[in-house]
């Protein structure tokens, strides 16, 4: 038996919630073109006969702006400790850029060994793989070079059992019929989120976050609830939609999805809220599970 843990790092937008969602054939990670889309720690846990291996998907690494922004960074910089293994995850295609350079300095004072993942190979070509490679391996000690596409699936095989020769534990953490540690009202408020971050204007992600207040599971039905705070009543229209048109769209969206998730007949409220300056606000925050970062 072959365990251990596994961080997924990277700058927003490099496709970090996209390969874990390949590495278990499951989605457990919302995901979007919009940056930042990860604002939690998503554990996932993968498991074969003799192996079990333990992900912890992570904010993408920023410059913040906000409270909101600074908490997230701290997440993402808190799991590079204590792992067998740390994936920094590239956008191949689009080269090197300062924020991957910031998060290189960083994985400097880790003991962990560092794999290179080079996403998106499938919209390169061979040699501009082959020159990707050539210029990240001269500015970092990497113990491991991959070039994968999370979203084709193409090499997460391989990946896999490249990560496997690094776990150093020999303990089941998890029963092996668990896929992730979240819960189902997490679940279904960050599947709120992302249709959300796929129907609005570029400023609306930041402006938002979901938070499940009600998630009551009967024989049948599952009822919820789930409450999108925005930070200003200009938002709150374009979220709403003309005539509650996007809103519908997101709720109708969403439920078919959990639906297939739970097995089981939805039944889901959405509503729409006012929070001014909701990401500079501690407590509310703390509220929405930051509390063990020991805010201030």
């Amino acid at each position: 038996m072959r365990s251990g843990f596994v961080s997924i790092v990277g700058r927003p937008n490099v496709g970090k919630s996209t390969l874990l969602n390949s590495i278990l054939d499951y989605k457990i990670a919302i995901t979007s073109n919009k940056a930042q889309t990860t604002r939690n720690i998503i554990q996932g846990i993968y498991n074969e006969e003799d192996t079990q291996i333990i992900f912890l998907d992570t904010p993408g690494i920023h410059k913040p702006e906000s409270k909101l922004g600074k908490i997230l960074n701290k997440e993402s910089y808190s799991v590079m400790k204590d792992v067998d293994v740390i994936l920094f995850v590239v956008d191949a295609k689009s080269g090197i850029g300062k924020g991957d350079k910031m998060i290189l300095e960083s994985l400097k004072k880790t003991n962990s060994p560092v794999f290179l993942i080079l996403n998106k190979i499938d919209q390169m070509s061979e040699q501009e793989i082959f020159y990707a490679i050539s210029i990240y391996k001269d500015i970092f000690p990497f113990a491991e070079i991959v070039p994968v596409s999370a979203l084709k699936k193409d090499n997460i095989v391989h990946l896999i059992n490249v990560i496997k020769k690094y776990l150093t534990d020999n303990v089941l953490y998890f029963d092996t019929d668990m896929i992730t540690t979240n819960s189902l009202a997490f679940m279904a408020s960050e599947l709120v989120r992302e249709k959300l971050l796929n129907k609005t204007i570029e400023e609306v992600p930041h402006s938002l976050t979901c938070y499940t207040t009600k998630f009551e599971e009967k024989e049948n039905i599952v009822n919820i609830n789930v409450d999108i705070i925005v930070d200003r009543d200009s938002i709150k229209k374009i979220v709403i939609g003309k005539g509650g048109q996007r809103l519908k769209e997101v709720g109708m969206e969403a439920r078919v999805e959990l639906e297939k998730m739970l097995n089981k007949k939805v039944f889901l409220e959405l509503y729409v809220k006012t929070l001014k300056n909701w990401r500079e606000k501690v407590s509310f925050l703390k509220e929405l599970g930051f509390d063990e970062l020991n805010l201030k």
